[in-house]
């Protein structure tokens, strides 16, 4: 019986590794949050590719606002309303550079998915345009790496609608990574076409999706772990018994 399970719990750790071996996105639930692993990028997405307008539906605008403002009190730039809107009556997660990186800090201040180390993906190939036998290839080119390699991508033409991620916006969204010709603006990129571009920090709303470095680890619930600590228990008795008989 023991080596029957010894048989089983190594035939599936082998088709788990095998299986992450091939896979470049993985999607799992992480501390109750919904996440895709990147293997490629080695960062975790939020599966939810529009997550602020989720939170606004959620929360509210104004109580979810209030709440990330209050989560960058020693922010050099003055946060207000109108970093996450276009109008009042448009608040559908277009936000300002800066209201991004404000969102990521919050995110990180409730440890969303069990991370506090959310950020924007960032461009290492920045060079305006499509460029598409470059982007994806450069390491830390996190968007384009999404959109050429792992989604399958084609230049001029839209982000690949997939199951993997929800909420997709086939538009243009924010980077982390700032312009060196211009400090006022900051990289974007736009899933509508495969295109990247600078543009002004505080002129301009777009979209925010979020990356964590690496991948985040699920803490087991209390009673899931003692209920594996049971198992092993029960497992090294049987292990013992064998032994001794």
């Amino acid at each position: 019986m023991v080596s029957t399970i010894k048989q089983t719990i190594l035939a599936a750790s082998i088709a788990l590794i095998s299986f992450n071996a091939h896979a470049t996105l993985t999607s799992y639930n992480a501390n109750g949050v919904d996440l895709v692993y990147s293997s490629v990028s080695d960062v975790t997405w939020t599966k939810d590719a529009n997550l602020i307008y989720s939170m606004i539906v959620d929360q509210g605008f104004d109580n979810l606002v209030n709440n990330i403002i209050a989560a960058n009190q020693t922010s050099t730039y003055t946060l207000s309303a109108a970093d996450f809107e276009f109008n009042a009556i448009s608040r559908y997660g277009q936000i300002s550079w800066f209201g991004a990186i404000a969102f990521g800090n919050y995110l990180n201040s409730i440890s969303y998915g069990g991370s506090n180390d959310w950020r924007l993906p960032t461009v290492a190939n920045t060079n305006g345009g499509w460029n598409s036998t470059t982007n994806g290839v450069v390491a830390g080119d996190e968007m384009s790496e999404l959109f050429y390699q792992e989604l399958n991508g084609v230049a001029f033409q839209t982000l690949p609608d997939t199951t993997t991620f929800d909420n997709e916006q086939f538009d243009v969204y924010w980077s982390g990574t700032e312009s060196s010709a211009n400090s006022n603006e900051a990289w974007f990129f736009f899933t509508s076409d495969g295109n990247q571009q600078t543009l002004s920090k505080t002129n301009y709303r777009m979209y925010a999706w979020f990356v964590s470095p690496g991948q985040i680890t699920t803490v087991p619930e209390p009673e899931n772990l003692a209920m594996l600590l049971a198992g092993l228990g029960l497992l090294g008795v049987a292990v013992h018994r064998k032994k001794r008989a």
